[in-house]
């Protein structure tokens, strides 16, 4: 039978109830929670914009500073139909997606590295851990200036920010996930003749994979931001120069514009991570709860 909770909430099984007609139930109960929490986010969405709309239409709020919904619609229209003044609205998104994916993959796969290999070496992390420390006590954004007086206004300096944003959080969640594993698994491989290698690779990774996937959701929009605040400080295309432009220029609309278009994009970033953890976290147990 799936893992479906007994003790529920509302609903009460009489004696007798098959383990078919329970799983039904909340599965019938799951989806219906969904459908719901759904409406709700929708209507949010609807009554902001709404009210968003209500009030720059009403001057309630000066339109010069908040813009409206309708005013960045047409602004995301035009710069999708007409470009940018910096150049095609998507060559420019491009651009900051590129610099944050690879940011993102090359952080993450850093970070999981020490991170797993600091977290099974304890000689090594008590030598490494003041520099960490130091380095991690920095604001990552200050170093943006750095990297391009360093490596220029081309790509490598975003990425190298974008970098630093990502490897610190999935390093601290993989340190911290191989310290976390359960020591009895760890006994009971070695009892059976597993080598480090293979005690790391079967028990160790697998145990720390919630922690790292954690860091991940996180991280991904630490790679966007750090792209976005390298291209703000200095760049000739991307995200962050569009909203620089916007801002010399007083366009309210067009910052908000630029902001949603990475927001969306960094919600279809979120919920493609969330499949490939999903298929690669199936051993996990899946609660179900019947509300």
């Amino acid at each position: 039978m799936a893992n479906v909770p007994m003790e529920t909430a509302r609903v009460v099984f009489r004696p007798g109830t098959s383990d078919a007609e329970i799983e039904a139930v909340a599965l019938k109960s799951i989806k219906r929670r969904k459908q719901t929490v759904l409406f709700w986010q929708i209507a949010i969405l609807v009554a902001t914009l709404g009210l968003w709309e209500l009030s720059s239409a009403m001057v309630w709020i000066d339109p010069f500073f908040y813009a409206s919904p309708s005013a960045i619609a047409a602004r995301l229209y035009d710069w999708a139909l007409n470009g940018t003044t910096e150049g095609s609205l998507w060559y420019n998104l491009w651009v900051t997606m590129q610099e944050a994916l690879i940011g993102f993959f090359a952080g993450s796969i850093a970070g999981v590295f020490v991170g797993v290999g600091l977290g099974r070496n304890r000689f090594l992390s008590d030598i490494f851990s003041v520099y960490i420390k130091a380095i991690n006590s920095i604001p990552r954004v200050v170093l943006a200036p750095i990297f391009i007086m360093i490596m220029g206004l081309g790509l490598p300096s975003k990425v190298a920010l974008a970098f630093i944003m990502v490897f610190f959080v999935v390093f601290a969640n993989a340190f911290q996930g191989v310290r976390e594993a359960d020591r009895n698994m760890i006994a009971n491989a070695r009892i059976l003749g597993a080598s480090n290698w293979q005690v790391t690779r079967s028990v160790i990774v697998p145990s720390a994979m919630s922690w790292i996937f954690a860091s991940l959701h996180v991280s991904f929009g630490f790679a966007i931001i750090g792209a976005i605040v390298g291209e703000f400080v200095g760049a000739r295309f991307g995200i962050g120069q569009l909203i620089s432009i916007a801002k010399g220029t007083f366009d309210a609309a067009g910052m908000f514009a630029a902001i949603i278009l990475v927001m969306i994009f960094t919600l279809v970033a979120e919920a493609i991570m969330t499949v490939i953890e999903n298929r690669l976290a199936k051993w996990r147990p899946q609660q179900m709860d019947v509300q």
